[in-house]
């Protein structure tokens, strides 16, 4: 059995409720980290942290936070630190699918696009990063997409802000390396979830899915625990060498490496 180095360290995912966000909690914890996950319902949260408790056997603490605040960012870490004593390994994947004509866009829309996924990067990683200086290091996975650096027609704001959350991934990597904290993206391409789930005409996932599949050379759509296995490999000290990079996870969908 690979031993992928993860009991004991303390990991932060945004949007840890559903998707990407569960898939690599459940994994992580089942690795032994601890884990905290926040998304902005209560219940649905909760619910998902005691599902995780009860797969893996894990620490699993949920907390509500509205990452386009900072003052709710804020309040996660504080709370993360006072239990735990420091954050090792953050996975900001908080974020929705928003892909639009550029003329259709307001600058509400804009804004708001901007402030989940760009901002609420930032803030995490302002909060995260100094903690993990004081341990000796530690990983941060940004969530991206492949349209981050090969943008569709009619996929803006998000292939936009997407661009911005891999440059803030290189930035940091080349940053903070020598305090042994590595920086990586994963740029999604299509993964099984429920904002894809719900466009499923007459309720016919497999269907729905298997057109999508068309799409991905591979000739399948990605399930989120695969997903969840890059991130684990990424934050474990198996990939102690790896920092600065953005890595296609898409079936081979992007016209860029």
């Amino acid at each position: 059995m690979l031993d992928l180095g993860l009991n004991g360290k303390v990991a932060i995912i945004t949007g840890g409720s559903d998707g990407l966000g569960r898939a690599a909690a459940e994994k992580l914890a089942a690795e032994g980290a601890k884990v905290a996950i926040c998304a902005r319902r209560k219940e649905h949260l909760e619910k998902a942290a005691d599902e995780i408790k009860k797969a893996t056997g894990g620490q699993v603490l949920a907390h509500v936070a509205d990452v386009s605040r900072a003052a709710d960012c804020e309040r996660l870490v504080d709370v993360v630190v006072a239990e735990w004593g420091g954050v090792d390994i953050l996975l900001n994947n908080a974020g929705t699918s928003n892909a639009n004509a550029f003329e259709t866009v307001d600058d509400a829309t804009w804004q708001a696009d901007f402030d989940l996924k760009v901002m609420g990067a930032v803030r995490f990683c302002r909060l995260a990063i100094p903690h993990m200086k004081r341990r000796g290091g530690g990983q941060i996975v940004n969530v991206t997409v492949v349209g981050g650096k090969a943008p569709a027609a009619r996929a803006l704001p998000t292939t936009l802000s997407r661009a911005a959350g891999i440059n803030l991934t290189k930035s940091l990597a080349n940053e903070y390396a020598a305090d042994g904290i590595r920086v990586n993206t994963i740029c999604i391409g299509l993964v099984r979830s429920a904002q894809i789930d719900r466009r499923a005409k007459d309720g016919d996932l497999e269907a729905h899915y298997a057109g999508l599949a068309k799409r991905v050379p591979l000739g399948r759509v990605a399930h989120a625990r695969e997903f969840a296995d890059l991130v684990a490999f990424l934050v474990s000290e198996r990939a102690s060498y790896i920092t600065g990079t953005a890595i296609n996870f898409d079936g081979g969908m992007s016209a860029v490496v």
